[in-house]
């Protein structure tokens, strides 16, 4: 099997973190530095340079102001697509 980080269902979470991440009008820079990351954290995030642990996706989701389980149920929602 392969990584998870090149699986399709690793790029629907991305997906889905990107696309809250926009909806909550930041950049990947400004997400970066409230984690008190580097700047190319979120870069590396969504680009699948990096793969996200289940604690940062909570911070991340914190963050954008979406509930931990309302960004895994959008994860959930685009596997079924």
């Amino acid at each position: 099997m392969a990584k998870s980080i090149h699986r399709k269902e690793y790029a629907a979470l991305i997906a889905a973190v990107r696309e809250a991440r926009v909806a909550a009008g930041l950049t990947q820079a400004q997400v970066s530095a409230k984690l008190g990351r580097s700047q190319s954290f979120m870069s590396d995030v969504e680009t699948g340079k990096r793969r996200l642990d289940v604690v940062e996706l909570r911070d991340i989701a914190r963050l954008v102001g979406v509930p931990l389980a309302s960004m895994v149920a959008e994860f959930e929602r685009r596997l079924g697509r």
